[in-house]
C-alpha cells in the first residue's frame, strides 16, 4: 500500500480512509484520534475520540463532560483495530498523556509523532521509539540554531536571581498543560521545598497531575484579592503567561517576571514579551533531537508538520532520506 493512500493532509488534518478516521483535526469529525491534550490538537465537540485515559481525562477536564458523544481508551502499546486498520499508542514524551499514534495496514506502518521530546520528563511516560516506514515529525524548533540547554542549568539561574532578589516575587509564565507541572517537578528536583503559589487556571491540571503519581509538592493559589503583596515577598508564582500582561501579576511583591519556553532562546522575543529572567526549557526536541530521532528510526520516508518545515526536509534530502512538508494549518507553537 502506498503510504498517501493509507494517511493524506486534508483541511480538517490527517485522514486515513481505511479507517474513516481523522489524527489531531482541527475541526469536528466523525471520528478523531488525539495524540495529546493540548488544544491545537485536542479539540471539543468530536462525534468519537480514541486517545489515551490520561488525554480523554485531560480534555474532560478542559472541556467538559460534553466534549465528544463517545470515547475510547487506549493504552501505551496496545493495539485495535479501526475498520480493519490497525492502531496502536505509544509514549511520546511531551506532556501526560502523550502518544504518537501508530497506524498499519497491508505491511504499510506510519507513526504519526505529534508533539514530542526526548529529555528526560518524570511529569510523563518517556519518548519510545517505534519503528515504521513513514515517520511524521514536528518541527516546531526545527532550525540548527536551536540547541536547548540542560534544565537543570536553567533552574540554577533562577536560584541566582532568587538569591540576588530575595524579597521579589518571582512569577514564572509557563503553559498550563505539561509545562507549568514540569517546571514545578524541576523545582522540587533541584531542592525548592517551599510552598510554589499557582494561578488559579492551573489548579484542575495540577491536581489531576498528582492524582496520576506527579508529586508536586506543597501547593498554594495565588489569590491576591484576599492577600498583602508582602505575604508573597520571596515566594515563586506560576500562572499563564498570558495572566501576567493584566493587573493580577502587578498586585505581587515587585514581582519580576519569566518565562519557561523554548523560544526564550530568542532574545528579542524575550525581550519584546517583558521576560526579565528567561529560562529555556522545552518540551519539545531541538534540531540535534529532531535529526537524532530521524537517524535513529531510519524511515523510508518522512514527513514533516506544523513548524520550520522546509530545514528539515532539506537536512533529510542531504542525508538521503525521502521528506515531503504537509503544510498542515491549524496548530500553533506559541504554547511552547
Amino acid at each position: 500500500m502506498r503510504p498517501d493512500a493509507l494517511l493524506y493532509p486534508t483541511p480538517d488534518g490527517l485522514y486515513c480512509p481505511e479507517g474513516q478516521f481523522h489524527v489531531d483535526p482541527v475541526r469536528p469529525v466523525s471520528r478523531a484520534l488525539i495524540t495529546h491534550g493540548h488544544s491545537d490538537h485536542a479539540r471539543a465537540s468530536h462525534r468519537a475520540v480514541m486517545a489515551t485515559r490520561q488525554t480523554l481525562d485531560i480534555m474532560r477536564i478542559r472541556y467538559g463532560d460534553d466534549f465528544c458523544e463517545s470515547e475510547q481508551a487506549v493504552g501505551f502499546g496496545e493495539e485495535v483495530t479501526v475498520d480493519g486498520v490497525r492502531v496502536s499508542f505509544h509514549p511520546a514524551g511531551h506532556v501526560l498523556g502523550s502518544a504518537q499514534i501508530a497506524i498499519e495496514k497491508a505491511g504499510m506502518r506510519i507513526v504519526v509523532s505529534g508533539d514530542y521530546k526526548r529529555r528526560a520528563d518524570p511529569t510523563c511516560a518517556a519518548y519510545v521509539p517505534v519503528p515504521c516506514d513513514v515517520f511524521i515529525t514536528e518541527a516546531t524548533f526545527g532550525l540548527p540554531v536551536f540547541h536547548h540547554p540542560d534544565p537543570a542549568g536553567e533552574m540554577a539561574k533562577l536560584y541566582a536571581s532568587l538569591r540576588r532578589f530575595p524579597e521579589r516575587t518571582h512569577l514564572i509564565g509557563a503553559y498550563a498543560l505539561g509545562k507549568a507541572q514540569r517546571v514545578i517537578r524541576l523545582l522540587r528536583d533541584t531542592g525548592y521545598d517551599a510552598p510554589i503559589y499557582i494561578h488559579g487556571a492551573m489548579e484542575k491540571l495540577c491536581a489531576y497531575y498528582v492524582s496520576q503519581g506527579i508529586d508536586l509538592g506543597e501547593l498554594r493559589p495565588a489569590t491576591v484579592e484576599t492577600s498583602d503583596k508582602a505575604d508573597f515577598k520571596g515566594a515563586v508564582v506560576v500562572g499563564p503567561s498570558s495572566a501576567f500582561a493584566d493587573r493580577w501579576a502587578r498586585r505581587f511583591y515587585e514581582p519580576l517576571p519569566a518565562f519557561a519556553s523554548g523560544w526564550m532562546m530568542i532574545r528579542q522575543r524575550a525581550k519584546q514579551q517583558g521576560v526579565e529572567l528567561p529560562l529555556v526549557i522545552s518540551d519539545h526536541c531541538d534540531w540535534p533531537e529532531l535529526t537524532e530521532t530521524i537517524t535513529d528510526l531510519a524511515p523510508g520516508e518522512v514527513w514533516v508538520t506544523h513548524g520550520r518545515e522546509e530545514a528539515l526536509v532539506r537536512w533529510c534530502e542531504l542525508h538521503g532520506v525521502k521528506a515531503k512538508p504537509l503544510h498542515l494549518v491549524g496548530y500553533e507553537d506559541e504554547a511552547e
